[in-house]
């Protein structure tokens, strides 16, 4: 029999078996539930007016009923966004508004953020996205998710039609915006060939995939997705713990799994007694991505977990994507892959293709452009290549070696000019986390009347590490043997925790405006 491919056709094979087990909890939704709950919950959407096309957003914490709106979307031909749990109530109207969200669903455990999000939308444009459904609970001026499914039929729409996701990007400058990829055509069941890319890591019906990100993040969302098109099961994690991560694995036999740099380097940081204590016999496929990870930190996990890591570049636009796995890492250290979706071009700021070895501005070229960014055209245009407009970049900097390998450097938009030097701060980050009395890092450049900018260093001190001078000057002697001299921050700062999402990406923008105010 050909693997089914549609979580409809998974209920009715294997309707007992997990869609969704919740970490913390033990929740369990089967296939049975959530083909029947999405199908209510898509009734109830069309019912209420709701056509193909039209958008809903979900403003969720991790839990297990978020697959049921993601799915109900995606099988009524609706654009559905995963709003950033941690965002404001402003920035949450924001994107909201922005996207003509006709319907949220969100859940009791987010009340604070959904009732601060409502008075503002219903200030500034009244009768906007009426339709407030809140599951696990409910709040005045929300509806019950579960009784207003309740009454519709849990048989699947007679014309279901492929939706997708529009999801909005983190917003490193400026307000995020949603990111707008080619419309989907014909059944859900169809959904499987958006995610190729997906197939190179193994994935499978007997997949057991652990996230212990946000699900409101495009890798998160999008592998989670993906396991239960092909019958898997998805084990969601609240948020991200060191200790509780390994134990998960443990215990619920993990197969596959998705990471950030920042997540392995606070597990290589546990006690060797806690990192010895679990079986992770099971682990096949331990995928990460997100920002470049340092050559040590990886030869460390590979050292640990084996030659199971694999390793993915590309964005939330989908405009491209480069892979390998741990053999051809172990023979090209440092690179993030070749090219398997978009052909690769390193061209500097004026658009000039740049010889193989130097560094610039990573572009994919593709037959047609993939993305546009919703309501911002010019910001779309800035994304394209001058010359080629299927040609797009994130605004990564990297070079490709003789054998196609990619290798990233930094995004352009942390480059720090010190007396006409360029600097790239990752590599200083990178250098910095390998000390065993830091826990995190972050450099930026500061202004300087002299270089125009120095570089900085803001160090999160390992647990039990006090900050000192001596401990600053010491870090400062460490890096000398392992970065240029002109890279050498002038001055260590510590902090108790430095900005990062919790997706871990390190959010620069906002220690440059609370260090680096104009006077």
């Amino acid at each position: 029999m050909a693997q089914a491919m549609y979580p409809g056709d998974h209920a009715r094979e294997t309707p007992d078996k997990p869609a969704v087990i919740h970490a913390s909890s033990g929740r369990v939704v089967t296939y049975r539930d959530l083909d029947a709950r999405s199908n209510q919950l898509a009734r109830y959407l069309q019912a209420q007016g709701l056509r193909p096309g039209d958008h809903i957003a979900v403003l969720m914490d991790n839990n297990p009923r978020y697959f049921e709106a993601v799915w109900a979307a995606l099988r009524s031909g609706l654009m559905v966004t995963p709003v950033n749990r941690y965002l404001t109530a402003g920035e949450t109207a924001y994107i909201l508004a922005d996207s003509a969200a006709r319907a949220v669903i969100s859940s009791h455990a987010m009340r604070e953020l959904a009732t601060g999000w409502a008075a503002l939308a219903d200030a500034q444009t009244p009768g906007a996205c009426p339709i407030r459904l809140m599951v696990d609970g409910v709040v005045p001026g929300w509806t019950s998710y579960e009784e207003a499914i309740a009454a519709y039929p849990t048989q699947r729409l007679d014309d279901e039609t492929l939706g997708a996701t529009m999801l909005y990007s983190s917003g490193t400058t400026g307000r995020p915006k949603g990111v707008v990829k080619a419309q989907p055509q014909g059944r859900p069941a169809d959904g499987p060939a958006r995610h190729e890319p997906m197939r190179t890591f193994g994935f499978s019906r007997d997949t057991v995939y652990l996230s212990p990100a946000p699900l409101y993040h495009a890798a998160p969302l999008g592998y989670s997705i993906y396991t239960q098109y092909l019958g898997g099961t998805v084990v969601v994690m609240d948020k991200f713990d060191a200790l509780e991560a390994l134990r998960m694995i443990e215990k619920y036999r993990i197969t596959h799994s998705q990471w950030v740099p920042t997540m392995f380097v606070r597990m290589l940081k546990l006690p060797p007694e806690q990192r010895a204590a679990f079986d992770l016999s099971s682990h096949q496929a331990a995928v990460h991505a997100a920002a470049p990870c340092p050559v040590e930190v990886k030869q460390q996990m590979i050292d640990w977990w084996g030659p199971i890591l694999v390793e993915y570049y590309g964005g939330s636009e989908g405009n491209g994507a480069t892979a390998l796995d741990t053999a051809q890492w172990l023979s090209h250290p440092g690179s993030v892959g070749r090219a398997i979706i978009g052909t690769l071009h390193i061209c500097d700021d004026d658009g000039n293709e740049l010889p193989v070895g130097e560094t610039g501005v990573v572009y994919f070229e593709r037959d047609e452009l993939p993305f546009r960014y919703h309501n911002d055209p010019e910001k779309t245009r800035n994304a394209q290549h001058p010359r080629h407009p299927n040609w797009t970049t994130l605004g990564d900097i990297g070079r490709v070696d003789a054998d196609g390998f990619l290798y990233l450097t930094d995004r352009k938009a942390f480059m720090i000019i010190s007396g006409g030097v360029n600097i790239y701060p990752q590599q200083v980050e990178d250098a910095l986390a390998l000390h065993p009395q830091v826990l995190d890092v972050a450099v930026i450049g500061v202004p300087n009347e002299e270089m125009g900018e120095e570089v900085k260093a803001f160090v999160e001190p390992a647990p039990g590490v006090q900050p000192s001078e001596a401990l600053a000057e010491e870090l400062i002697e460490f890096l000398r043997s392992r970065v240029a001299r002109y890279m050498v921050p002038r001055t260590i700062e510590f902090v108790d925790e430095l900005p990062r999402t919790p997706t871990g990406k390190l959010q620069k923008h906002v220690l440059r405006a609370r260090y680096v105010t104009p006077r």
